[in-house]
């Protein structure tokens, strides 16, 4: 067992890696199959003591710590790592006379700025597993992509520009949508409120008795006040439930899980709105999300179909194309 153990750590395919010190303007390029045999080459090549042992490699963009073999072989070819010794920090650094440590232009970068390169990197890795992962993204999550330049975005998702084009005009359709999808309901609403006032008596009645509802939603509410500490939505989210007209469209499915969720008093209470009007936002989002995994489920079927078909065309058909000898 031993001698097969061996055969495989000979026979692994070696990666090509580019190492550096951390504030380091040279980089070394090096091939290792495991991590061991990188933090040996990095320990020779960057003239690292023994003494300031362990040392740890870190991912050159980010800062996030390599410690696991699996992870590694992962990682795309000439991935850039920075080798820290005993109790060093990683820190970002852009002063490398014009190339950047990141997929990205040279700049000075705050912590906003790398959080929002971060950001997309992130939303784009999850195009990479799964196409149909668009219809459940966000309209901010959609932007960012957009805004992506192509060349960048291409390069993340290992496709050619104009692949990433097509795909781009892909999510600005699906913002568009949404945004078609938000006027028709705001002109909904616009037509509904118009009909209510030319109502007779009954609509007043009727806008009394919502009215006297609110009110009761609010001391409700009031008296319920201990729960807001139950809210798990982010203070974005709440923003863009209070703001947005049609907020169901510009959250992602994750929130919109989120949203449904919740407790509709204490919703209510965080969103200072009646618990008439805060059901009817979660009804909405609920409505919303299901539309979004039918069509993700919609197309996974197709794609299952089409997978299948293609198998199949694959395989030798002379049996199905025999004529039988007439008889």
């Amino acid at each position: 067992m031993e001698v097969v153990g061996e055969a495989e750590t000979e026979t692994r395919a070696l990666k090509p890696c580019l190492l550096r010190r951390n504030h380091s303007r040279e980089q070394h390029g090096v091939a290792a199959s495991c991590l061991e045999e990188l933090r040996s080459k990095a320990c020779d090549i960057l003239a690292i003591d023994k003494s300031l042992a362990p040392v740890t490699l870190v991912l050159a963009e980010d800062g996030t710590i390599v410690d696991d073999d699996d992870y590694f072989l992962c990682l795309p070819s000439n991935t850039k790592f920075v080798a820290l010794a005993n109790n060093e920090k990683w820190a970002y650094s852009n002063s490398d006379g014009g190339t950047a440590w990141i997929s990205q232009e040279s700049f000075d970068v705050d912590e906003t700025d790398s959080g929002s390169g971060l950001k997309w990197k992130n939303v784009a890795r999850q195009l990479k597993e799964d196409l149909s992962s668009i219809i459940l993204l966000s309209e901010e999550d959609l932007q960012v992509l957009i805004d992506v330049p192509c060349s960048d975005l291409a390069q993340e998702l290992c496709q050619s520009c104009v692949t990433v084009q097509g795909l781009q005009n892909t999510l600005q359709q699906v913002l568009d949508q949404r945004e078609e999808a938000r006027q028709s309901k705001q002109l909904l609403e616009l037509y509904l409120q118009a009909l209510e006032k030319e109502g007779s008596i009954l609509s007043k009645q009727q806008e009394a008795s919502a009215g006297f509802s609110d009110k009761m939603d609010a001391v409700d509410a009031g008296s319920n006040r201990e729960s807001t500490s139950k809210i798990t939505l982010t203070s974005q989210v709440l923003t863009a439930l209070k703001e947005k007209p049609a907020p169901e469209l510009s959250l992602s499915s994750r929130d919109l899980e989120l949203v449904t969720k919740e407790d509709p008093k204490a919703l209510a209470v965080a969103l200072s709105w009646g618990l008439k009007k805060t059901e009817t936002l979660q009804q909405a989002c609920h409505q919303e999300l299901s539309l979004r995994l039918q069509q993700v489920q919609s197309l996974r079927s197709l794609r299952s179909v089409s997978a299948r078909k293609s198998s199949l065309s694959g395989e030798p058909r002379e049996p199905k194309r025999a004529k039988q000898e007439p008889t």
